[in-house]
């Protein structure tokens, strides 16, 4: 009975331990592929915040929308102890940036809406649109809990530096022009399911880039005094096989 019930126990929700064995190799490896949502941060410069400058008028606001892409590419896991893991992972990122400027109306005025109460006339909105394709290498520190049945949950932070695959010159003919290269912070947390010949891992996590990547001199003449910083900002959602 007691044998039995210990087999129960290790077997699990899914009745299956896995057999992979990975969880006790120094090194270890797998592949993911993820679905993601990004966006541009960005700050104005001071002189558009001021009314007695007189920068760019007819513009009201920039706002970045976030818009979706996926990326895939491999894991390099490095065993300091059961909990505890190094990982190396670069992926290849296709990435798509929308951001949204606002104009004021030629004629300014109001109108009359259902209730009695008055509304701005909209002024003209310009999407602005930027592709790009981007190469990553994080280097994360993972975190795990103890192994209940088949499943852990984990928590990873750690950095990343990326790079965009198009050259300065082709980027440098786009509106809202920005730099190539990139470090960002990266934090998330995920669960381990074990299968009998591999481990699957949803995880979700939270991109933060650190550098400005806003080119002034090389962007639209309307918009280069409106902008004084660009970053960008990435929720992604893996699907690890390990």
């Amino acid at each position: 009975m007691a044998i039995s019930l210990q087999q129960s126990t290790a077997q699990g929700m899914f009745g299956m331990t896995s057999s992979s064995g990975s969880d006790d190799q120094l090194i270890s490896y797998g592949f993911f592929l993820a679905g993601h949502n990004s966006a541009y941060r960005i700050e104005y410069n001071d002189l558009f915040l001021d009314p007695n400058a007189g920068i760019s008028p007819n513009i009201r606001a920039v706002f970045p929308r976030y818009s979706p892409g996926f990326s895939l590419g491999f894991l390099g896991m490095y065993r300091v102890h059961d909990q505890v893991q190094l990982l190396l992972t670069p992926k290849v990122g296709f990435y798509e940036y929308k951001t949204e400027v606002h104009y004021f109306p030629e004629d300014p005025g109001s109108v009359n809406v259902p209730g009695g109460d008055e509304e701005l006339i909209p002024g003209e909105i310009n999407t602005l649109m930027s592709e790009a394709t981007i190469v990553e290498i994080p280097l994360l520190f993972k975190y795990r809990s103890q192994r209940f049945n088949n499943t852990r949950m984990y928590f990873l932070g750690g950095a990343s530096y990326q790079f965009r695959t198009k050259t300065q010159d082709e980027a440098n003919l786009e509106p809202l022009v920005t730099t190539g290269q990139d470090y960002a912070i990266e934090l998330g947390m995920g669960f381990e399911l074990y299968f009998k010949y591999f481990k699957f891992a949803p995880e979700i996590r939270f991109s933060h880039g650190l550098n400005n990547l806003y080119q002034r001199e090389n962007t639209i003449p309307e918009l280069q005094d409106v902008i004084s910083s660009v970053k960008r900002k990435t929720i992604t959602v893996y699907l690890n096989f390990q």
